[in-house]
């Protein structure tokens, strides 16, 4: 039983940083807020013995998603701001 600790403290991280990703409107904080899923996933699957796991998901989940999802509305705001340049010329 008390080895059962840490991994549902571990689940139920996971179940918060989800559930916050998921209703957060503003795409900036979501892309945090999914950098901290992605930790809270690896450490979930540190937890379970599982560390090459743990490291891809690190790498990916961690690092790489939330990048390009800031890079993709960076691309997206830039363009909708020459739009709006480009209407008023």
């Amino acid at each position: 039983m008390a080895d059962d600790v840490p991994v549902l403290l571990g689940l139920l991280l996971v179940a918060a940083a989800g559930t916050g990703t998921v209703l957060v409107r503003d795409p900036v904080r979501q892309s945090f807020l999914l950098s901290l899923l992605g930790l809270a996933l690896a450490t979930l699957f540190l937890l379970l013995q599982a560390p090459d796991v743990a490291l891809s998901q690190l790498a990916v989940g961690s690092v790489l998603t939330p990048l390009m999802v800031l890079l993709t509305v960076r691309k997206v705001r830039r363009r909708a701001r020459s739009e709006r340049r480009e209407e008023r010329a």
